[in-house]
């Protein structure tokens, strides 16, 4: 998520999209035998697991899902369903949408089955299984009580279309993580199909395993397509639009540049093909009390995104591309720069990984790099995004380092700070960036030392998620041993007048406008229970908030996710002097707040500005990190 997963949370001025994160509380529920969640499966030359799923019977919003097998042993006898998924950072447990579960032998009769775990079903006589059957519902129509899925990682099957993300359809029999899958979907003849998977003459899409199931979401239905070529990667473009009006086309005209800004960032693309999936509807009022709301999932030769088709004319100025930006990276980071707990992913019981900085803040750090040093985006325009990040950090728990919000990622208090992996995360690349300049002479920056680790790396190599600080500092320079400890691995104030400045750029906190203007001094932010206060100053103190409160409505009208346009835009329309209600939530109690706006004279808050009296190395220095080449042109 996300951004990027992004997911960002957009605040249209209100909230980012959240890219590839989820915001539910997270309980990881599992029982599970270690030796189950080996991930040797059959050799290379075992048969595939064939599943066949009937998209023809849409009925009861189920996925009605056979897999046919017949070499199962004891230590398969468990068929398990996904906890996690790559990219999430979330408890899915999709064990709790199957909805019937049954195993065949080869004369047709049932085997006996057990239920054991949210996510897991034990078969009786593994041996003598040919066929197991069940049907899981779609996620988008299924709220749950709690740790409801991320709309962008979940599943929605309709008339003229379907959704499909692997884990929230396909299990595996344990021990057979590493097995080859073949897929097909039985679907209407005028349908279109759009995934990296490719399809045989058949119709079967080939998988080596179930991980590449999961990394290759499906589009399928009444779509639109587009494709255009970037050095020799082949980029396609699927858009489902539920009314219509946006077509593929247009996505292609919004992303084309980004494309081509990330082939110049890497000195060439690293893929051969990309497939971008757009789904556009009415999500939100569909599923407004999913968490995610609206965003983007990554995948290594692939990105998902579910968007609300009435404000498209403005995503494609601006939203579109900065999320393409951030979802198209990561075929860098994960996908050529990752851990053994990314290489190894264990779906049965989720295991953080402290380098979300890098997977998540370092690739949204490139995503308005990339954008800058393109020529897409001004200075100004990139450095008012940063001030953006870090008053958005300022909502936040800064004593969370970077590393504490990875590790605990997984918790309910990690996803409550789990979106400054994309704020302060990507500001903290801005600094290393500029640190590993300063270093080099400006011969070696974070652009460079990233490409260098994809090349150590790459897609079938993991790096040791202990010692990965260490290897790094040991690629550059000591010194960034110690700019880990203080600002990834601690949470130490950030340099940000020292940093700047070495580029010629002034850094100032606070900024009086001197203008007046009628100001409630209350931030909010999305919660896993809903729109919550995230700081609170005058009069807003005064009145009565305090931070955590969760808004409830505002003059008896409901502040939701789906109308917090309506809601929170009636607050910031009101004058001076003008009362109103707001009912709040305070552990678990009900209250009403009046209050009033006051006129406050406005303080800008992390101003950046160039400096017109930087000195020559600070402007040389600028200029080489202002482009994707050092001093010696290289």
């Amino acid at each position: 998520m996300r951004l990027s997963r992004a997911a960002y949370i957009l605040l249209l001025p209100l909230f980012a999209i959240l890219i590839a994160s989820g915001c539910s509380s997270q309980k990881a529920v599992t029982s599970q035998d270690p030796a189950q969640n080996s991930t040797q499966g059959g050799p290379a030359e075992a048969e595939p697991l064939r599943y066949v799923v009937d998209l023809n019977d849409r009925a009861d919003d189920l996925f009605k899902v056979t897999l046919t097998v017949d070499d199962l042993g004891a230590e398969n006898a468990v068929y398990q369903f996904a906890s996690t998924a790559p990219g999430t950072y979330q408890v899915m447990n999709m064990g709790r949408f199957v909805r019937s579960f049954t195993a065949i032998d080869a004369d047709g009769n049932e085997i006996e089955t057990e239920y054991i775990a949210p996510n897991q079903y034990r078969i009786s006589d593994p041996a003598s299984v040919t066929q197991i059957s069940y049907a899981i519902v779609e996620t988008w129509d299924t709220l749950m009580p709690e740790d409801n899925i991320m709309i962008m990682g979940g599943t929605s099957i309709e008339e003229d279309h379907v959704m499909i993300n692997g884990q929230a359809v396909f299990g595996y029999p344990t021990g057979m993580q590493d097995r080859p899958i073949e897929i097909r979907l039985e679907h209407p003849d005028v349908w279109i199909a759009a995934t990296a998977l490719t399809a045989d003459a058949d119709g079967w899409y080939r998988a080596d395993n179930y991980d590449q199931v999961v990394d290759s979401p499906i589009l399928i239905g009444n779509l639109s397509q587009a494709s255009f070529t970037v050095g020799d990667t082949e980029i396609e473009i699927f858009v489902y639009s539920e009314t219509g009006q946006v077509q593929a086309e247009s996505i292609k005209e919004a992303v084309v540049d980004i494309i081509d800004a990330a082939d110049e960032f890497l000195n060439g693309l690293p893929v051969d093909r990309y497939v971008f999936l757009f789904h556009f509807g009415d999500p939100i009022a569909v599923v407004s009390n999913l968490q995610g709301y609206i965003g983007a999932w990554e995948h290594s030769y692939s990105s998902g995104y579910v968007m609300s088709e009435a404000n498209f004319e403005q995503s494609i100025q601006g939203q579109i591309p900065s999320i393409v930006a951030h979802e198209f990276f990561h075929i860098v980071t994960p996908l050529n720069i990752h851990s053994e707990v990314i290489a190894q992913f264990n779906f049965v019981q989720p295991v953080a990984s402290e380098h979300l900085w890098l997977y998540e803040g370092t690739t949204e750090w490139v995503a308005q790099t990339m954008q800058l040093r393109a020529g897409l985006i001004t200075l100004d325009e990139y450095l008012g995004r940063m001030s953006d990040k870090l008053q958005t950090d300022d909502t936040l728990d800064k004593t969370w380092s970077l590393s504490r919000i990875s590790l605990e990622s997984f918790t309910p208090e990690g996803q409550e700070q789990y979106y400054n992996i994309y704020q302060r995360g990507a500001i903290v690349s801005t600094l290393l960036d500029i640190r590993l300049l300063e270093l080099s002479g400006g011969e070696r920056g974070l652009r460079e030392v990233l490409i260098e680790l994809a090349e150590v790396y790459g897609t079938d190599r993991a790096f040791d998620e202990a010692t990965f600080f260490e290897t790094f500092a040991e690629m550059t320079y000591p010194e960034i041993s110690e700019f880990f400890d203080d600002y990834v691995r601690n949470a130490n104030p950030l340099p940000l007048t020292e940093y700047f400045a070495k580029i010629g750029i002034q850094y100032i906190p606070e900024v009086a406008t001197g203008e007046m203007a009628p100001l409630l001094g209350l931030g909010i932010g999305p919660s896993p229970d809903g729109i919550q206060v995230t700081s609170v100053s005058e009069p807003a103190s005064t009145c009565g908030y305090v931070s955590g409160d969760i808004l409830v409505s505002v003059n008896d009208e409901e502040f939701s996710i789906p109308n917090i346009q309506a809601s929170w835009g009636y607050i910031v329309g009101l004058g001076p002097g003008e009362a109103f209600d707001v009912t709040i939530s305070r552990d678990g109690d009900e209250q009403v707040i009046t209050c009033e706006k006051e006129l406050i004279e406005q303080i800008d808050t992390h101003v950046f500005e160039v400096n017109s009296m930087a000195s020559p190395d600070q402007v040389q220095l600028r200029d080489v990190w202002l482009m994707n080449k050092s001093l010696t042109g290289s």
